[in-house]
């Protein structure tokens, strides 16, 4: 795994800020995307995240400098992956992020509890 590039951070950020997202699951690029089992410590109406939510989150992190590693998938082999984890709360287990870089697109393929 390595530390990611500031070029391919800028990339993710300005996808994610535009919403230029995508979140279904395909055979080939598994998805486990669950905002919604994931407690928000920050919503005031809503306890748990939505897909606005989680990508603002996602933003907000890229954009303060929070380490994202690069990775190589599985689905599909050979290609790159971009993960984080983010303790959004003491005591509670770490946020699990994964992204995958597409066409003018972010594939959001984790976000969920750390297991």
């Amino acid at each position: 795994m390595r530390e990611l590039k500031e070029s391919i951070r800028r990339d993710l950020l300005i996808l994610a800020r535009r919403r230029d997202v995508i979140t279904e699951f395909r055979r080939n690029r598994p998805t486990v995307w669950q905002p919604d089992q994931v407690r928000n410590p920050n919503g005031v109406l809503d306890q748990y995240f939505n897909d606005e939510t989680a990508w603002e989150l996602i933003a907000q992190k890229l954009e303060e400098g929070h380490p994202v590693e690069e990775i190589e998938l599985k689905k599909p082999p050979g290609k790159k992956g971009y993960e984080m984890k983010i303790q959004l709360e003491p005591d509670q287990p770490l946020l699990y992020v994964k992204l995958q870089m597409g066409s003018g697109k972010i594939f959001g393929r984790s976000f969920h509890y750390d297991r």
